[in-house]
């Protein structure tokens, strides 16, 4: 494979700059057809991306002869469907996290991958961003020495959306659609990253419930994990206390200092050891995904490798799986 014409299930919001710009940006690439069920949604964002071609049938786009991979961007509840009928069509699908509704969806994913010969790759692109990137190079250079313990804590006020008579919460707090609660939105990236610098995880077991009654899904989770490197993990996520409690960060705790850092906002890293504290700050690029897309195009062209595919993305449905169980 020379060049890489993708085309576009799904051209949500998650596509207008995190992703599908960057498929014109990268070197032997192309956006060459979009879908989404409405047409005059799929038609704005083909005019305005300056995508030749627009459809509102998935199978079209799939079965279209000048598309040969295809990117995934419906909610989860759609993805192994797609990703199925992408792969059995003998197109390298491109797929968004979290990788499917659940574990045995993802392995029914990577199943008729290995069937199929056709790769298979996740949107966990922080394995190829430079901010996380620097944080996997201080753990690798042992800046705070030997990693004793992970604690991952986030504290979010609900939407607005998410209150009131008139209350319409969206799809990730709808588990039929999403699998699970916000959680599995935001925590699937968390693991996902967490397994990236410290290898797999053995154990995970949690607690979930609904405090709050704003919609179905859990809202607050509290869980521990054990990696087998032998790094314990805690983690606290709650969606419904006051903005003035907003707090989202991560720590590491090692045998000579500690790492802060953040997953979704507040991006600085702040390495505190014997010697000082340091503030550490990697600028992102304008499309987020675009490091990851070039990895995969690479691999594709048989020129390198994608850290993140569907071998590496059910790691994150599975503990989101032993968490809620």
């Amino acid at each position: 494979m020379t060049h890489l014409n993708w085309g576009i299930i799904g051209c949500g919001d998650v596509t207008e700059v995190k992703s599908g710009p960057a498929f014109h940006k990268v070197p032997h690439s192309s956006l060459v057809a979009v879908m989404r069920r409405d047409a005059d949604k799929a038609a704005d964002y083909a005019r305005r991306h300056n995508v030749p071609k627009w459809y509102t049938d998935a199978d079209a786009l799939i079965n279209d002869p000048d598309v040969n991979a295809i990117y995934i961007a419906t909610p989860p509840d759609s993805h192994a469907d797609y990703a199925i009928r992408a792969m059995r069509a003998g197109k390298p699908t491109y797929v968004e996290k979290p990788m499917a509704l659940n574990t045995a969806e993802c392995e029914a994913m990577n199943q008729v991958s290995r069937e199929t010969g056709v790769p298979l790759f996740v949107a966990f692109y922080r394995r190829a961003l430079p901010y996380f990137l620097k944080v996997k190079e201080l753990v690798d250079q042992k800046a705070i020495g030997e990693v004793r313990y992970v604690h991952v804590q986030l504290n979010w006020e609900p939407a607005d959306r998410e209150l009131g008579k008139a209350a319409v919460p969206n799809w990730r707090v709808t588990p039929a659609v999403s699998g699970g609660g916000l959680l599995h939105d935001l925590a699937s990236h968390q693991f996902d990253f967490l397994e990236f610098v410290f290898g797999p995880v053995k154990t995970a077991s949690g607690i979930s419930r609904n405090q709050a009654d704003l919609y179905d899904a859990d809202d607050i989770v509290v869980a521990n994990f054990e990696f087998e490197s032998g790094v314990l993990g805690s983690g606290n996520w709650c969606w419904t206390v006051n903005s003035a409690q907003r707090l989202e960060q991560t720590q590491l705790i090692g045998s000579k200092g500690k790492l802060t850092f953040s997953f979704f906002e507040n991006f600085i890293i702040r390495l505190e050891t014997e010697t000082g504290t340091e503030e550490i700050r990697v600028p992102f690029p304008e499309h987020v995904q675009q490091p990851l897309i070039e990895l995969i195009v690479q691999e594709l062209r048989g020129e390198g490798k994608s850290p993140s595919t569907g071998k590496t993305g059910i790691r994150s449905s599975q503990i989101l799986d032993w968490i809620t169980a």
